[in-house]
């Protein structure tokens, strides 16, 4: 091998496999309260990323995403209730930054849309099997050219 050794080589491996950690998304610490801690990971994963929009901020790495876990990791320190964080998220953001939003009337054609999207499909297939079945058969039109065809 010319150039870089054998050393060299088990230090680059090294190195690739040791760099991501240092590029990890939270570097909030741990809180003491495994409650706490939870309800903090749970957030993170509820709480859509407003600059991304696919992803929550656990996942996601934009700033803003980053701004957003340290202000949750707050309020979780700081005692807040899962209600009091999302009331302030939602007073702040709005209904958007919810992956799973609240019921209520700016929202409800989120929460009903699929149902009647399903409902309606479901009566166009009734509708079509209904029409289909007043149709007549192909037996049926083979009967009838065999019987006159046989007069």
């Amino acid at each position: 091998m010319s150039g870089i050794g054998r050393r060299g080589w088990l230090a680059c491996c090294l190195l690739a496999f040791l760099l991501p950690s240092a590029w990890a998304i939270d570097p909030e610490p741990l809180i003491d309260d495994p409650a706490r801690q939870e309800l903090y990971e749970r957030l993170t994963h509820e709480v859509r990323c407003l600059v991304c929009q696919n992803q929550t901020v656990a996942d996601s790495t934009a700033p803003l995403a980053a701004d957003l876990r340290r202000e949750l990791h707050a309020l979780v320190v700081a005692g807040r209730s899962e209600d009091e964080i999302k009331t302030f998220l939602l007073d702040r953001y709005g209904d958007f930054v919810l992956y799973k939003p609240r019921f209520q009337g700016t929202t409800a054609i989120l929460w009903l849309a699929p149902l009647l999207l399903l409902l309606g499909g479901a009566l166009v297939m009734a509708l079509v099997v209904r029409r289909r079945a007043t149709l007549p058969s192909d037996e049926d039109a083979d009967e009838n050219t065999s019987t006159a065809a046989g007069s």
